[in-house]
């Protein structure tokens, strides 16, 4: 299939190496109001293990969107997200003194023999068995400092973690285990068998947390952030940056947070020609702020239609979340809250403001409240509205919520309609919460 070749839906089973950017092969181009189908291996602790990844993610191949710009935006309705692990591993992380440079994400190296992101083969289980092709030592960048193992019922509603036995047992079936895409790269966290904390019942709501579209220069997927992009900054392998400058390129696309999931809207920045929308990282569930750094990574196959939104100019992404996942005061009013304000504005001669709608607005920075700050910017810029009137409005209608710690936030507020239309955005919110 050429590249260019306009696909009404497109199923994509080709990864990067740890990698975002322009220069990546593409995938192919689907329809602006096509489909894209993905079937994507775990992030994090599998790439995190694998020294030959540039990056801590293995993500999808970028995809073309048919007549994105430039200044465009791609919605991306999330229509279905599965998982297919039967378990996974997961914890607090150890960096292994040796097997990195300046970054163990991404700036591997053998601790023996020095070889830079060398091709690594697996020797039994546990965590010395990732070793290096070249000489044979553990080549690994991390290990536990607290880790766990958790297999998943059949339905995927709930996780249970297991003990020593059950988790030598998954990791003698990793690769089966983890449900790992032909295509996949990665050695699989099963094979560490980590079994601390067992016996506890987790529930699981399973969502996207890598997801967005290819910033203008190349970075580690992992690192397309705000937070993670901090340790760009200054560093001294292939994808360092001379300052905070440089890092404004990035579109956000990791962003873990748990209302990107089944039934969500997600809008990406366009910042290269044809969107480059790219899909990675699902967890099966995790809590608001990611306080592991690390969660329940799974393969999971995720439905996504994609619809452009011309000239919207956005920094970096805008979220839709189902209803329920709305803070209460950003809910939209009810039928009788309305009768009362209308009351209300009687009362007191002023015109009730009836029309508006939830968005949440994304922001990253090096801590949450600079996350935060880059949040009223954004939102500053969408609405066209001063920070004061950003706070009072978020304060009053909504609220700021954490995604990831050390900075990744979601602004809330009921915003306007009329803003919203006129940015071509009021067609998503009225279809999503039923205006």
């Amino acid at each position: 299939m050429a590249q260019r070749e306009v696909q009404q839906e497109l199923d994509v089973d080709q990864y990067t190496l740890g990698l975002v950017g322009p220069d990546q092969e593409w995938a192919g181009t689907v329809a602006d109001g096509g489909t894209i189908r993905t079937h994507t291996p775990p992030a994090c602790w599998g790439p995190m293990i694998t020294p030959s990844f540039r990056g801590g993610h293995e993500v999808t191949n970028p995809i073309r969107v048919e007549g994105a710009e430039v200044g465009d935006a791609v919605a991306l309705h999330i229509r279905d997200v599965e998982v297919t692990s039967i378990a996974t591993s997961t914890g607090s992380m150890a960096e292994h003194e040796g097997a990195f440079g300046s970054d163990p994400f991404v700036d591997h190296k053998c601790p023996e023999c020095g070889t830079a992101w060398p091709e690594s083969v697996v020797e039994g289980t546990g965590e010395e068995a990732i070793r290096c092709a070249e000489c044979g030592a553990n080549a690994s960048s991390f290990g536990f400092e607290y880790g766990y193992t958790v297999v998943f019922d059949d339905d995927r509603t709930v996780g249970l973690t297991v003990g020593p036995e059950g988790a030598d047992d998954l990791a003698e079936r990793a690769d089966e285990a983890m449900a790992l895409p032909e295509n996949s790269r990665q050695h699989p966290i099963l094979l560490y068998k980590p079994s601390e904390m067992p016996g506890t019942l987790g529930h699981l709501r399973p969502f996207i947390g890598n997801i967005g579209t290819t910033p203008p220069i190349e970075l580690p997927d992992s690192h397309n952030a705000g937070d993670f992009g901090q340790f760009l900054i200054g560093a001294e392998h292939d994808w360092g940056l001379s300052s905070e400058a440089e890092l404004e390129d990035r579109t956000d696309g990791h962003m873990d947070i748990n209302a990107v999931r089944d039934g969500a809207i997600l809008v990406c920045p366009v910042k290269v020609d044809g969107g480059g929308v790219y899909v990675g990282d699902m967890h099966a569930n995790q809590g608001d702020g990611e306080l592991s750094l690390h969660t329940t990574d799974v393969s999971g196959r995720a439905t996504i239609d994609v619809e452009v939104i011309k000239g919207l100019g956005i920094d970096g992404p805008l979220l839709l979340p189902n209803r329920e996942d709305l803070p209460q005061i950003a809910q939209p009013y009810s039928d009788d809250e309305l009768a009362a304000g209308r009351a209300l504005a009687a009362e007191y001669d002023v015109d009730l403001v009836e029309d508006v709608g939830p968005i949440q607005v994304i922001g990253s920075g090096a801590t949450i409240n600079d996350a935060t700050d880059n949040a009223f910017e954004r939102a500053g810029a969408l609405l066209d509205m001063s920070e004061g009137e950003i706070r009072a409005r978020c304060t009053f209608t909504g609220g700021v919520e954490i995604g990831r710690l050390p900075g990744v936030v979601q602004l809330t507020m009921l915003a306007p309609m009329d803003r919203l239309d006129a940015r071509g955005l009021g067609h998503l919110v009225r279809d999503q919460y039923g205006r």
